[in-house]
């Protein structure tokens, strides 16, 4: 579960990015977050990956307050999320496989562990023919997958894909984000920040729009508000 709570974000030149933010994203949602450039949708992803903290409110990710973690707790904090970045940050002198396994093997985890995961990993993103391929000679969207692979290696609890499609074909597109759609499934919860509308309205998820600093747009709170104005109907009471 992710919470923002009253949450306002002010920078040291002044620059308000988030001006009391108030969202509820439930465990296994999957979510879209749109908006302009400059919007504060990159100070969310920030706020969420504890690479900075509220100026005011409270934010709750998994239980946890990141802004009250001590820098030792970050890492283990860090593990219960998965980030798929635009540009990808694979490590070029690392195989397909490596790239995958780096993610677990810098938490510890054993050969016969690793072996398995990143077989599977490379098995749901249809990449199991390129383990041993090094990324500049994958193509931009065999990169991403790659990326979503590494991603997840370490079962997060939670997805953030940062513009995930940004550097990929409109097909590509389509098929990074039916990953992220199988991915979801599965119980993860997926927050995808974007600005591509098409793919908003291709998926019909739930969409948080931010402007200014401000939601100004949350289709959870539209079909909430639906349901209420819907006239209530008589309900067959039961003798069980």
């Amino acid at each position: 579960m992710i919470l923002f709570k009253n949450v306002t974000k002010v920078y040291k030149n002044g620059t308000k990015a988030l001006d009391n933010i108030n969202i509820r994203i439930n465990d296994g949602e999957f979510v879209f977050i749109t908006g302009h450039s400059g919007a504060g949708k990159s100070t969310m992803i920030h706020l969420l990956t504890c690479e900075d903290t509220p100026t005011e409110g409270k934010l709750v990710v998994n239980g946890v307050e990141p802004k009250k973690l001590s820098r030792r707790q970050i890492p283990k904090y860090r593990r219960g999320i998965g980030v798929v970045f635009q540009d990808f940050r694979l490590i070029p002198t690392m195989t397909v496989y490596d790239n995958i396994a780096f993610a677990m093997r810098v938490v510890g985890k054993g050969g016969r562990e690793v072996k398995r995961r990143v077989t599977s990993a490379l098995e749901l993103v249809g990449l199991s023919h390129k383990a041993k391929e090094y990324p500049n000679h994958l193509s931009g969207g065999e990169q991403q997958r790659v990326a979503l692979a590494r991603a997840i290696i370490n079962s997060p609890q939670i997805i953030i894909a940062d513009e995930p499609t940004g550097n990929v074909d409109p097909q590509m597109s389509i098929e990074i984000m039916k990953l992220l759609n199988t991915i979801n499934k599965n119980g993860i919860s997926v927050v995808v920040v974007t600005h591509e509308q098409a793919l908003v309205e291709a998926f019909k998820k739930r969409e948080i729009r931010i402007e200014g600093g401000k939601v100004s747009f949350d289709t959870a709170d539209n079909a909430a508000s639906e349901d209420s104005e819907q006239p209530q109907r008589g309900r067959v009471q039961s003798n069980d």
